[in-house]
């Protein structure tokens, strides 16, 4: 049976890293503020978020080590590959998170970003950084899986 997909989706990257390095507690969908060359240059599907993570200054949220890669076409109205972009969320919820990176010790990692619609979202989780024995059991269990796949499909 053929699943639903979600409409007006356009999946630009993934932090596949992320899910190696933390533990997610939650995630949000938050709007990103970006320019125009910004916007060209995501279309164009070449940007990193996988050392990038989020902050709290202010009451605001801002997303630090992206790298949006400068667009060609744009002259003088080109960008900054590297800058810090706003993140667009509810005061509650940037509330909520600020409260959360303070007391409890988690980070807000990045781990997807995409269109909706014709706007640019970045899911960011509530994350928790694994341990290196928490790493190895996380790879000693993908092996397992693995190794249990192909032994079903030998078996059928």
């Amino acid at each position: 049976m053929k699943q639903k997909s979600q409409i007006g989706l356009k999946i630009i990257t993934l932090n596949r890293k992320a899910s190696f390095d933390y533990f997610f507690k939650e995630t949000f969908e938050a709007g990103i503020v970006l320019k125009g060359s910004e916007v060209k240059s995501l279309r164009a599907g070449r940007v990193n978020i996988s050392e990038a993570y989020a902050y709290d200054h202010k009451g605001e949220l801002f997303l630090v080590n992206s790298h949006i890669p400068s667009y060609k076409e744009s002259s003088y109205n080109n960008h900054d590959p590297k800058r810090n972009r706003k993140l667009l969320l509810s005061k509650k919820e940037i509330n909520k998170l600020a409260g959360r990176l303070n007391r409890e010790g988690f980070t807000l990692i990045p781990t997807k970003l995409y269109f909706k619609k014709g706007k640019a979202k970045i899911e960011i989780a509530v994350a928790k950084g694994k341990k290196e024995y928490d790493k190895r059991q996380t790879k000693k269990e993908k092996d397992w899986n693995r190794e249990k796949e192909r032994f079903f499909r030998k078996s059928s």
